[in-house]
């Protein structure tokens, strides 16, 4: 139970618990930094999200549509975008880069950017608004069809609509536009994602 990877459970724990859960990680020799950036290029899952999951990105509509247009522009260069959700506390853009680390260190720098922006617009200096940018490495082409179906599927899984088209933020709609009903079904039976999404990173 200490070792939960629910990204909501440290948050409900008690000074007490806190401390015993780094007094256990310490005694196993966790590492006590964040792990290093994936090297080179291939297919990423690029995924990060608002300090505390708050709704920060989502606190206006107006703000949503600011950022995806934002995100999206800022990272092409970089990054060529194959789909991407972006919700209310946090995001998911699927691609594939020559660089991880150089798509990660522009992420770093929109997400400074826009933080300095919004705290000055709700006067709130010093708030942090983001947790670190993570990257999964696509392993396969049945993880990457997996991948799509979890991206897509996020403002589901998070309560925010009922169906994938119901969501205007998202690459959703134009994966549907490119193929049948039939085969979009097919794709989402074959390629669970049930066992994804645990944490940051995605399931094998």
């Amino acid at each position: 139970m200490l070792f939960s990877r629910n990204m909501y459970y440290w948050r409900n724990l008690s000074p007490l618990e806190r401390a015993e859960v780094l007094k256990r990680r310490k005694a196993l020799g966790c590492p006590w930094h964040s792990p290093p950036h994936t090297q080179g290029g291939g297919r990423f899952l690029l995924t990060a999200a608002c300090f505390e999951h708050k709704n920060v990105i989502g606190k206006t509509v107006v703000r949503l549509v600011k950022f995806e247009e934002e995100l999206l522009t800022r990272i092409q260069d970089c990054f060529e975008i194959i789909t991407w959700v972006i919700l209310p506390n946090h995001y998911h853009v699927l691609g594939s880069c020559g660089d991880i680390a150089a798509a990660i260190k522009t992420l770093g720098r929109f997400h400074g950017k826009v933080s300095h922006q919004w705290n000055g617009d709700e006067k709130s200096r010093g708030r942090q608004v983001w947790c670190k940018a993570v990257e999964t490495r696509i392993k396969s082409e049945r993880h990457y069809l997996a991948a799509v179906n979890y991206v897509h599927h996020n403002p589901v899984r998070h309560g925010w609509v009922k169906k994938w088209q119901d969501w205007p933020f998202s690459g959703a709609h134009d994966y549907l536009a490119a193929f049948s009903h039939e085969e979009v079904l097919r794709r989402w039976k074959e390629y669970d994602i049930s066992e994804m999404g645990r944490g940051w990173d995605l399931e094998d």
